[in-house]
């Protein structure tokens, strides 16, 4: 049981700078999307702040980096506990800040929980080889800490999006500087600095500033900062990629997806349906990995798209904080917005809205397209929003091309009894993430998650693959004495 309270107002009208809650010249006001209601404010930082904080951390960086590694897991595992302590002010700001159902939220703070839990065995970890050399020189190959890792994250899955590239980073010696979503500052960005500061981490290891594109813009540029983790749009993505590449940083960039569920004739239709509706209509559709295209073979087409038009006619929308409904609100109206455009502009290029399309505030119906050719914008263009875009198709092969139709190529899901036929149509596809009998939204933390194409650089996040993320190698070699070279 919580013995304090997790944010007292006078801690998140603030932002956590060098151990610090401090207030800030700007500040926004907290909104909940499901009602319109003013929550609280959150400060904004500015392109000074981002500095200041940047070179704090990499004076705070140096020490944590030496801490003995039990210390460095200590602190880990205790975030952990802390979440226990603290779960229900967490799921809470998860609904009301973000607009997420109660079952995505306790899911979000669960695979959370994990990520700490996962990046507290980090430090114990053996990060390095020995390579063979001459006789007389020990040559080794080892792991160590970039020094100050930039997290810019998103406001879909904000706790976790951005705890997942926190916590390892930490936990590998590194300081963090986490630019949140401003949308979702306090359930993104606050709660984890107050989870570390009640663990006990150092002061200036972690700062989490809240802010606009031009404080994620001067995080990609400033000298202090080795790394950026990105998650995000493409479009924004390809922004950081230029900058950061530009001043020679690593860079991890996750971003968009327009993720093919492919439902061949031999798939149980209803587990296909209840599939397509978790990976379409999860968190209203603002998803990376949401299923973007469902691709159905022929023969069961009509009966398949007669069920889910069924389905998403069941499902409740309403507001997550006074209701159990299956869809809450989309964030904001630009994100409404734009999904209400690309339905719209789908029709009118011989779409069939089957059901939905229309919306009341921020709530969007759950919406079925069906008729969509390969020119329709429904069928390429990402809508972060509860609509599902089902496609025909004749065959395995026509299947594979309509997959691979696409400039993304984040995940993938194949539903089908023979699992040999359905592996044998994976192998093709162009994919970061593959899953056999499941739909696309899928991350257990402990696996690599990563895309290709305009989902990202190619680069991995998550389980083996934080060690590659969030060090860097360097070789050493030992000799008993030096020796004496002829030159």
């Amino acid at each position: 049981m919580a013995t304090q309270a997790f944010l007292p107002r006078e801690i998140w009208t603030g932002s956590y700078f060098d151990g610090q809650w401090q207030l800030g010249q700007r500040l926004q006001e907290v909104v909940e999307p499901a009602t319109g209601k003013v929550l609280g404010s959150v400060a904004l930082a500015d392109t000074a702040q981002l500095a200041q904080s940047a070179a704090a951390a990499a004076r705070a960086q140096r020490a944590w980096a030496e801490a003995p590694y039990e210390t460095r897991a200590q602190v880990l595992r205790r975030a952990a506990q802390l979440v226990d302590e603290y779960v229900v002010d967490i799921s809470d700001w998860l609904v009301r800040e973000s607009g997420s159902t109660r079952v995505k939220a306790a899911s979000e703070v669960k695979v959370s929980q994990r990520a700490i839990q996962e990046a507290a065995a980090l430090p114990s970890r053996g990060i390095g080889e020995v390579l063979p050399s001459v006789p007389g020189r020990l040559s080794l190959a080892r792991r160590r800490p970039l020094g100050v890792v930039g997290v810019i994250s998103p406001f879909n899955f904000p706790l976790y999006l951005a705890m997942r590239a926190v916590a390892p980073a930490l936990a590998l010696g590194n300081a963090v500087v986490l630019k949140p979503d401003p949308r979702t500052a306090v359930c993104g960005g606050l709660v984890i600095a107050r989870l570390f500061e009640l663990a006990g981490l150092p002061s200036g290891v972690l700062h989490v500033l809240p802010g606009d594109g031009a404080v994620g813009a001067a995080l990609t540029s400033d000298p202090n900062i080795a790394m950026i983790q990105f998650t995000g749009s493409t479009g924004a993505g390809r922004k950081v990629g230029e900058s950061a590449g530009r001043h020679l940083k690593k860079v991890s960039l996750e971003l968009g997806g327009k993720n093919a569920l492919i439902v061949l004739d031999d798939a149980d239709l209803d587990l296909a349906i209840a599939n397509t509706a978790w990976g379409v209509y999860l968190h209203q559709g603002q998803i990376c990995m949401a299923t973007g295209r469902v691709l159905v073979q022929r023969a069961i087409y009509p009966q398949f798209l007669k069920k889910l038009v069924a389905k998403a006619r069941s499902l409740r929308v309403g507001d997550p904080a006074s209701a159990d409904v299956a869809l809450g609100p989309l964030i904001n109206a630009q994100q409404r917005d734009h999904a209400a455009r690309i339905v719209a502009e789908a029709t009118a290029a011989g779409a069939t809205l089957e059901t939905g399309g229309g919306y009341h505030d921020l709530f969007f119906e759950p919406t079925v397209l069906s008729g969509v050719d390969r020119d329709n914008p429904a069928f390429g263009q990402e809508i972060f929003g509860p609509v599902a875009v089902v496609v025909p198709f004749d065959n395995d092969e026509d299947a594979i091309t309509l997959a691979n139709d696409s400039e993304y190529g984040l995940s993938m899901g194949i539903i089908s009894s023979n699992v040999g036929r359905a592996l044998k149509v994976g192998e093709r596809l162009r994919t970061g993430l593959l899953h056999i009998n499941d739909q696309t939204v899928n991350d257990e933390v402990i696996n690599p998650f990563g895309g290709v194409g305009a989902s990202g650089n190619g680069t991995g996040i998550g389980g083996p693959a934080n060690i590659d993320e969030f060090t860097q190698w360097q070789w050493l070699t030992i000799k008993g004495e030096a020796p004496a070279y002829p030159l």
